[in-house]
């Protein structure tokens, strides 16, 4: 009877069939497929904001780092004619016919990014110095209607019979470019078209990544020792204690970021408190008092107050979950205290101490208002640098250069990182 009650749930093909006469194998597919469309329906939104809000910026941001289209734009025609030129003596005559021509339609032309200002300043980036003579041969260009172009140009302006402004003429016209890396590597062309370290006055962008690392590596290791006994303080205390002492550590975040950078420019200048307090207790004179303000020293402070509670809150997580019970016993087998805390506890602890690190270490070295406000000439990271391109100089190419070398050394760091230490440790509570 068994038998033959499983032969009528069948087909001819000998399938499994469900209640409803489905093939059981056709029946599983439909379900999963269903489940799967279930699943991609609930994380739709998530996927959309990380594509919108990073996926999607990231891409603008390393299209931008290599393209940058203003001499094509303005200098349509001379930028198909130049890319033949063999880079020897002065281009071809055509070539000089070309570029006029495309200067006079440029001068008329107001659509935004295709006039001769935006040619001048494309220009500008590599060669400083030749904006004026950009502007100042559009104007005098509208008055010559016939050639030779070649002689017209250069008796507007000598600087025209130079082969390396040509050459450089050549570079800027095509979209894609490395220009961009370079300078934000403090490198630059010559005259010649040849890579050459830029001149010293413009090297300050190397300098600057260096100076982000090791700012950031100094707030990171400060942060460490400060949270780590607030941490070990909280985890022992009894809970009624440590809840009111935790209030303390995450009240800045109930404080805006600004108020509290403003804060730090009232007690650190040189009238401000801790100057204050050093000279009542008379450690300086009145007439020595200590600039703290406005340099790498107030970078760090701020920085320090402001990024604590994100080294404290990993460490307190994994720290309450280690039992007293485990130091004592080590202790009572001879241990020294120092020995207990090495061999015992702060292996125990690394998990949430790897935690912190990161997170401190990759904050601090994005942190933009802080060092903006505070820190000075000497206090600047590189995010006000790129910050300044985008928003002042309008560089946005090389603004987004150095984004792009900022995000590559980060994940260079955190590949080392996990390697070093392992991801998988990482414990944030």
């Amino acid at each position: 009877m068994t038998d033959v009650a499983f032969k009528d749930q069948m087909n001819e093909a000998g399938e499994l069939l469900t209640a409803d006469g489905v093939p059981l194998k056709q029946k599983l597919a439909i379900t999963t497929r269903r489940a799967r469309m279930r699943a991609l329906l609930l994380t739709a939104p998530l996927i959309i904001f990380l594509v919108v809000s990073f996926v999607i910026p990231i891409g603008q941001m390393l299209f931008r780092s290599v393209y940058n289209a203003a001499g094509s734009n303005v200098l349509p025609n001379f930028a198909v004619s130049i890319q033949d030129w063999d880079e020897q003596g002065l281009p071809t005559e055509q070539m000089f016919e070309d570029f006029v021509k495309d200067m006079q339609l440029a001068r008329k032309n107001r659509i935004t990014g295709k006039t001769v200002g935006n040619l001048a300043t494309r220009v500008n980036y590599e060669i400083p110095g030749t904006r004026s003579l950009f502007t100042k041969s559009s104007r005098k260009l509208s008055k010559v209607t016939e050639g030779p172009y070649k002689e017209a140009l250069i008796k507007i302006d000598k600087k025209w019979n130079d082969p390396g402004l040509w050459i450089a003429l050549k570079r800027v016209t095509k979209d894609i470019t490395p220009y961009f890396y370079l300078a934000a590597l403090d490198y630059k062309y010559d005259e010649k078209g040849d890579i050459v370290a830029a001149d010293e006055l413009y090297q300050i962008y190397v300098s600057n990544f260096w100076k982000t690392l090791r700012l950031s590596a100094t707030i990171t290791f400060i942060t460490i020792l400060l949270a780590y006994p607030v941490s070990y303080l909280l985890s022992t205390l009894p809970l009624r204690t440590s809840n009111m002492l935790m209030i303390l550590v995450l009240l800045p975040f109930w404080t805006s970021l600004l108020v509290r950078t403003t804060a730090w420019i009232a007690i650190l200048q040189t009238e401000g408190m801790a100057n204050d307090i050093l000279v009542f207790i008379g450690i300086i004179g009145d007439d020595n008092r200590v600039q703290m303000i406005y340099n790498q020293t107030g970078t760090i402070i701020a920085m320090v107050h402001i990024l604590l509670p994100f080294m404290i809150l990993p460490l307190f997580s994994v720290m309450k979950t280690i039992p007293p019970s485990y130091m004592r016993a080590a202790r009572s087998m001879g241990a020294t205290p120092f020995t207990a805390f090495r061999r015992i506890y702060l292996p125990q602890t690394l998990p949430g101490l790897a935690a912190g690190t990161l997170l401190v270490f990759i904050l601090a070295i994005g942190f933009y208002i802080t060092p903006a406000l505070v820190g000075g000439e000497d206090g600047l990271l590189i995010s006000n640098l790129i910050a300044y391109h985008i928003q002042k100089s309008l560089n946005w190419s090389l603004g987004a250069a150095l984004g792009t070398i900022l995000l590559i050394i980060v994940l260079v760091l955190y590949w080392l990182y996990n390697k070093l230490v392992g991801i998988d440790k990482l414990s944030f509570g």
